[in-house]
């Protein structure tokens, strides 16, 4: 098999992948309400996906070890489709959050492998483009699997056999492959020390994003359930949203690369603080001013993890790229799974719009600390920035998606060497001398190395 071809039969696999994903958290969602679920339940659902998916993502790799790609992604693939099947026969709040746990391990796993495959047969010229289309596809992979709700509907068995039928599909572009197995899967470098040492906003803002993000994609469904809202409107509004927030990704994360991250960081987490505020206080029933609201929050809050990562990346020595969005990764899994849980009291102290008093106060506060952290830190100049690549805002990140960002190949084969940082006298300023170094050929669209007295890659990595 080519390697074009190769490629083109794993993004359908990671698309038949997604769209199982996308139908099946929506309808669970929506169908636990319709079966009289607890908001208590159905916050642990989607807290049990989140920490069945980090717990895939630290310990599939070993699985992979010892079996192969090919058998691993098998085993994956199955369980997955008989945890939606389940999902159909075993309609209890206990049996859907360890149902859901297990789907999150799966869907974490065969994520994993696809992406390990990918990183295989890229090179530094294909690796930005591989990057961009395989998120643009699961992007649109998961918002078409959430708008096929409204042809399934939520009653009955067609839409668990559609899901079901995706991710058994999703198997055999790696079954039918004959190409070697990859290397082996790097276990997720989760180094939360590293990443606040760096930046304690990015720790902030990967929080917050997860906080909110896991508290609108578990609850909102039930939000508009409770709005009387048919599954068929449901799953347009998530759609919208969905499709908003991709689109937006691109101008906001154009706009980080030119001005300060914090600022953008500001500004799109203040907006949707303000559209949770609007939210509560309007409680649309249905309508046109629903899918506005629904739409505004995809454009702000979609947008800033990615921006987040970028920014944890602008202060990051080089070569830690990848430790440093590891790191991410594990705060964003915490918020994902802790947000619903908090949602689903706060909805069941006051009201079910109560869910977005929750996003509009970890986006609010998230505004706060960027503003406050701007006049702690400068600005980092816009030459030594890495560049801003889109991401999935939906779901939490695999550490296979984390091994494929051409950032990271960037970072680990064009490594500088620190300045050294002589102390002067008291009173005096330091001096900083750079190393004497080879001359570097850096990759095109790599970001040129700091000048003299500009760098922030020093040994020491300053606290934002």
């Amino acid at each position: 098999m080519s390697s074009a071809l190769k490629i083109y039969a794993l993004f359908i696999g990671s698309a038949l992948l997604m769209f199982g994903g996308g139908l099946q958290g929506l309808l669970l969602s929506v169908r636990g309400a319709e079966e009289g679920f607890s908001l208590a339940a159905l916050g642990l659902i989607g807290t049990g996906w989140s920490v069945g998916f980090v717990a895939g993502s630290i310990t599939v790799p070993l699985l992979v070890k010892r079996v192969g790609h090919i058998r691993a992604y098998s085993i994956m693939a199955a369980i997955g489709t008989v945890t939606i099947l389940l999902n159909l026969l075993w309609v209890q709040d206990i049996g859907w959050i360890v149902l859901r746990a297990a789907s999150g391990y799966c869907f974490a796993g065969a994520a994993m492998i696809v992406e390990s495959w990918l990183n295989e047969v890229a090179d530094n010229k294909s690796r930005g483009t591989i990057f961009s289309v395989y998120s643009t596809i699961n992007m649109a992979a998961s918002t078409v699997g959430q708008l096929a709700m409204s042809v399934t509907g939520t009653f009955g068995y067609v839409p668990f056999v559609v899901g079901a039928i995706a991710f058994i599909c999703a198997l055999l572009p790696t079954a039918l492959t004959s190409t070697p197995q990859p290397r082996p899967i790097s276990s997720a470098r989760l180094d939360v020390v590293l990443l606040y040492r760096t930046s304690p906003l990015a720790v902030i803002a990967a929080f917050a994003c997860g906080m909110s993000n896991g508290t609108f994609g578990t609850l909102a469904p039930v939000y508009g359930f409770a709005q009387k809202l048919e599954p068929a409107t449901i799953a347009y509004l998530f759609s919208v949203t969905a499709i908003v927030g991709a689109i937006a990704q691109t101008p906001f994360g154009r706009l980080s690369d030119r001005i300060d991250r914090r600022l953008v960081i500001v500004g799109l987490s203040g907006f949707s603080a303000v559209v949770g505020l609007l939210t509560v206080l309007i409680n649309p029933a249905s309508g046109i001013a629903m899918f506005v609201l629904f739409g505004f929050y995809g454009l702000g809050a979609y947008p800033l993890y990615a921006i987040a990562v970028a920014h944890a990346n602008d202060f990051a020595k080089e070569g830690e790229f990848g430790r440093v969005a590891g790191g991410m990764l594990l705060i964003l899994g915490i918020g994902l799974a802790i947000g619903p849980i908090v949602a689903s009291w706060v909805m069941n102290a006051i009201a079910p719009v109560g869910l977005f008093i929750v996003t509009a106060t970890f986006h609010g506060a998230l505004a706060v600390t960027a503003f406050l952290r701007m006049k702690v830190r400068p600005v980092r100049d816009a030459h030594g920035r890495v560049r801003f690549r889109a991401m999935n805002a939906e779901k939490p990140i695999s550490p296979g998606t984390v091994e494929l960002d051409p950032r990271i190949e960037a970072s680990e084969d064009n490594l500088v060497p620190p300045a050294r940082v002589h102390p002067a006298p008291t009173g005096e300023a330091e001096v900083i001398v750079p190393d004497p170094v080879e001359p570097v050929i850096l990759a095109p669209d790599h970001p040129k190395p700091d000048a003299p007295g500009e760098t922030d890659r020093s040994d020491k990595p300053r606290p934002e």
